[in-house]
């Protein structure tokens, strides 16, 4: 499976009673696809608020997406959860709505060991056919999947890549050791062009539903060789690529896209919309 090089992890648009806004999903689809140049969506992922999403809800989701994207872009659905057995019942009705892949978080809260991480992984990515992507954020989950911890998970014939937001050596290791045609992503916006130089493969992005654009030239340009272009671009882009980070994602993005005029609404507690002094700061990232 072809995911491509730049991966947008989708917002869920909202109505003003934070209801899934299935008009303007179809609006968004179009927009990151067209406008922002996505290879592939994640649904349902952190930026898609699935903490707060129920399971109908998701299902749904991914349903809607697969079917109003027809063929344009893969569709990634997110599955994971710190519940092995909730994880497989969610992967395996992703696999029966036709999605292209999986993305599973690591486990969050309960901070299995090692082994509790690699046996997570693989129960899970066993019990479909279709390819996972791991997902490991430590600053979310409170544990680091090791670079031995994937390595050993990339021999697992349908896990296919990781998305990793650890430093690059950690990423360095990765590409280094894993499986033959095992793809690494940074899931670090910010981390794009570092990642790319140390073999790793693409990004699973925020940033790119505002700059995905500017992010897919900085990506050809490295591809090409015109590797001062690209560290130019990436210059240019790095106060945006952390600047949308200046409160809990995806706070910040979807107050950049609400001005654009991508109406994707509100966000849902616990968490909360941005400041005044947070809003006057992401306008001045744009300006």
């Amino acid at each position: 499976m072809e995911f491509g090089r730049l991966i947008t992890a989708m917002v869920t648009p909202f109505d003003n009673q934070l209801q899934i806004d299935w008009k303007q999903v179809e609006k968004l689809i179009d927009y990151l696809v067209d406008e922002q140049k996505s290879d592939a969506l994640v649904v349902s992922g952190t930026t898609g608020e699935s903490p707060t999403l129920e399971d109908e809800e998701k299902l749904e989701l991914f349903r809607f997406c697969l079917n109003y994207a027809k063929g344009r872009c893969k569709i990634i659905a997110g599955t994971g959860s710190n519940d092995t057995k909730h994880s497989i019942h969610l992967s395996k009705e992703a696999e029966k709505i036709g999605v292209d892949g999986l993305l599973l978080v690591a486990p969050y809260y309960n901070r299995p060991s090692q082994e509790g991480l690699y046996q997570h992984f693989k129960t899970v990515a066993e019990s479909v056919s279709i390819p996972v992507i791991l997902y490991n954020v430590p600053g979310r989950t409170g544990v680091n999947v090791s670079a031995e911890t994937t390595i050993r998970l990339s021999h697992i014939p349908n896990i296919v890549a990781t998305k990793d937001c650890a430093d690059t050596n950690q990423l360095t290791q990765i590409v280094r050791d894993a499986a033959p045609d095992f793809r690494v992503y940074t899931g670090e916006d910010s981390n794009t062009l570092p990642t790319l130089c140390v073999g790793g493969y693409g990004v699973v992005s925020v940033a790119s539903h505002v700059v995905g654009k500017e992010m897919k030239e900085m990506i050809e340009a490295y591809l090409a060789g015109n590797v001062r272009h690209a560290a130019k671009l990436h210059g240019q882009l790095l106060p945006v690529l952390q600047g949308l980070f200046c409160a809990p994602n995806p706070v910040p993005v979807k107050y950049a896209l609400n001005q654009r005029g991508i109406e994707v609404g509100g966000v849902r507690l616990p968490l909360v919309d941005v400041t005044e002094d947070q809003a006057k700061f992401i306008q001045s990232l744009f300006a």
